[in-house]
């Protein structure tokens, strides 16, 4: 099956590493037109210099911190009064890690804004568009909690629960029109956010985070942890022509680790 994004175009969130960066790398080799987005503008020219132009394209970016929600409409807003998107990427780093009973309420309306606030704007900036194109595809990178919550990580497993519902309900909605809204569940991936959960764990365990990376492996049916080139294959499948009858999924794609149907 070839998959073809050529007269597409992207915004990618996130997109100046991990899965982000995969996703963008990828969908400009299959001949999309990129928007980056990012906070740190010299990472996104970086990227940018990165990505293929193998069939005509043009890429471009918009520095923008989901920190600051309104700040993010009027860039957006202002991107899509130049060009129409086919293709949207929300993904957003995770809130910090730590026990549910001990997180501060700010760090529950914090990552709220970040995550469903911010996935909302862009929806609502880019959806007009796939309507006129009778074509959109919305994925959202979240997590396996949404299935199977995951120790450590009580203020996260609660919005990526609430993204999971948006985006059902979302998907409920614009079905019609020709867009698809799906959720992509990443388990133990080799990004910096892993690195990070190691490093945390290894200091509550007392153990080397070697030792702490093993047993997360052992506790993986694949006995590894994911690439973000294999989370960005799904997610280029899920955005083509394919998948127009896939909508309103939450796919993980964690090596067999989550234990629920």
């Amino acid at each position: 099956m070839n998959i073809n994004l050529k007269n597409k175009n992207a915004l990618i969130c996130g997109s100046t590493a991990g899965i982000g960066q995969a996703t963008a790398l990828l969908m400009a080799d299959l001949g999309a037109n990129i928007t980056l987005v990012a906070r740190d503008e010299e990472k996104l020219k970086s990227t940018l210099k990165k990505l293929s132009k193998v069939a005509g394209q043009t890429h471009d970016y918009i520095v923008a911190d989901f920190n600051a929600p309104e700040n993010l409409k009027v860039k957006v807003e202002t991107a899509t009064k130049q060009k129409d998107y086919h293709i949207l990427l929300n993904n957003t780093g995770g809130p910090k890690g730590g026990p549910i009973y001990e997180a501060e309420t700010n760090e529950f309306t914090n990552a709220f804004s970040q995550h469903v606030i911010c996935n909302q704007i862009l929806v609502q900036a880019l959806v007009p568009g796939m309507k006129k194109a009778k074509y959109g595809r919305i994925i959202n990178v979240i997590s396996t909690s949404v299935k199977q919550p995951i120790d450590g990580l009580g203020v996260s497993n609660t919005v990526r629960g609430a993204v999971a519902s948006w985006s059902k309900t979302m998907a409920n909605e614009l079905g019609e029109f020709g867009i698809t809204v799906n959720n992509i569940l990443p388990g133990f991936t080799a990004t910096g956010r892993l690195d990070q959960i190691i490093a945390n764990k290894s200091k509550k365990q007392n153990k080397s985070e070697s030792e702490v990376a093993e047993a997360m492996k052992n506790s993986v049916p694949a006995k590894r942890f994911g690439q973000p080139e294999e989370l960005a294959n799904a997610i280029a499948f899920l955005a083509g022509e394919a998948a127009s009858y896939i909508n309103g999924v939450s796919l993980p794609i964690d090596g067999g680790r989550t234990k629920s149907l």
